[in-house]
């Protein structure tokens, strides 16, 4: 039986300003420090279904312990792309159903991240925000070249498209381009942000990073209030925030001052890049690097499939 976890965490999620439909999924299982967001693709019936069956893949897969972090991490993320494939082969209109995501294991003081996609993991430490995962898509890998601005990323026409996803074809767990691996401490005054792109499309990672810094023990205020501000900046997707905070992590402007409100005002957004490729634990005062998502495969079609709940909490 797991331990009662260190961590505080909470995830919020909306369907946006335009959208009619939710896509995004969220798995919280803070006693065995599991935190997954996944964003799916193929229409909302499609995407709804490819999205749903990777979470109860992963979590799966995760009820039983006793192998590496890294190696779970890979076989939930193979079973889930598995199990959309082979849904997505026994009716047609489901073809090429699939989603895009980002997995974290927390445990030893560390994090595993596993990643498919441009869904994005932050880390937020000693006042500093980094990202940890790479976007798998041309925009994302022009911007952390250093080709393109973050803000010049978040505006580009093509910021929607992806050229990795969990689904569209059969994978094993040790596939070359596919998982995409990250591992660094995690120390106990720490943060990590999980997210969908409809988050990071609106928001900079400066604008993130100032709105955990608020963080006074709420992970659940800190979740809303990321989804609130992508919103208010135009909402034009699916929106998933899931925050996790170390024991002895304290936003820096909750202890300099108070919240008054949870009313927003956002400011321009950020021209920040961080062109750094390694993962130390002690990095520069720079915040991350952005791209969006729409996948680079045939057009999909939709099912009629109704959906279970947008995520879970096992906390």
């Amino acid at each position: 039986m797991p331990a009662a976890s260190p961590f505080r965490s909470a995830a919020a999620t909306d369907t946006g300003m335009l959208r009619e439909h939710n896509e995004d999924r969220y798995f919280i299982d803070a006693a065995r420090g599991v935190f997954l967001v996944v964003d799916g693709v193929g229409g909302h019936a499609a995407g709804e279904l490819a999205a749903q069956t990777a979470v109860e893949a992963i979590r799966e897969t995760f009820a039983a312990d006793g192998q590496a972090a890294e190696t779970r991490v890979r076989a939930a993320i193979a079973a889930a792309n598995n199990r959309i494939f082979h849904l997505a082969a026994g009716d047609a209109a489901r073809k090429g159903m699939a989603c895009v995501l980002t997995l974290a294991v927390v445990e030893d003081g560390r994090i595993t991240v596993g990643h498919v996609g441009d869904s994005r993991l932050y880390l937020i430490w000693n006042g500093a925000i980094r990202k940890l995962t790479s976007d798998h898509s041309p925009v994302g890998q022009d911007e952390d070249a250093g080709e393109l601005t973050e803000e010049q990323a978040m505006r580009h026409p093509r910021r929607n498209e992806v050229y990795r996803d969990v689904g569209t074809r059969p994978r094993q767990a040790e596939d070359a381009g596919f998982i995409e691996i990250r591992t660094c401490r995690f120390h106990r005054d720490a943060a990590i942000l999980l997210c969908s792109d409809g988050l990071t499309d609106h928001l900079s990672s400066g604008l993130v990073r100032e709105i955990v810094e608020r963080y006074d023990g709420d992970a659940e205020r800190v979740a809303n209030e990321l989804v609130e501000a992508a919103n208010g900046a135009g909402g034009r997707d699916n929106i998933t925030a899931l925050f996790v905070a170390g024991p002895e992590f304290r936003g820096r402007s909750a202890i300099t001052r108070p919240r008054a409100s949870t009313t927003l005002r956002l400011p321009d957004l950020a021209r920040v890049i961080n062109n750094s490729a390694s993962f130390t634990d002690t990095f520069p005062p720079a915040t991350a690097l952005r791209s969006p998502r729409r996948m680079m495969s045939p057009t999909l079609s939709s099912s009629a499939r109704p959906m279970a709940p947008l995520g879970w909490n096992l906390a």
